[in-house]
């Protein structure tokens, strides 16, 4: 598994219950801001067993994964579970549950703090 991978691993086990973050945003936070594609690559293309919160991540509208990812409507009821409402299109209200990746050591690299 390669670096960008791990990373973004990383992120989605931070997410916490009752928030959800996109793609987007964890390309983002890695400094891959048009890396949302390679997310989702790197989340669907991972290894198998690991026990992360992947049902809360979210395209940058709010909208689930397709059914074949998790089986019909499981990703809707484990969000429910936990919390998160949702708009009459189906979505999730991002405005009350988005959770943003904190950049954090990432900013620092760049920025050659570290």
């Amino acid at each position: 598994m390669g670096n960008f991978a791990r990373q973004v691993l990383e992120i989605v086990a931070r997410i916490p219950e009752g928030k959800v973050t996109t793609y987007g945003a964890i390309a983002r936070a890695l400094g891959n801001p048009r890396g949302a594609r390679l997310v989702v690559w790197a989340l669907w293309s991972g290894p198998s067993g690991l026990e992360l919160p992947y049902h809360r991540v979210v395209n940058s509208q709010g909208q689930l994964a397709p059914p074949h990812i998790f089986g019909e409507g499981i990703q809707y009821q484990l969000l429910l579970s936990e919390g998160i409402t949702f708009r009459e299109d189906g979505s999730v209200d991002l405005e009350k549950h988005l959770w943003i990746p904190s950049f954090g050591r990432f900013v620092k690299k760049f920025l050659n703090l570290s």
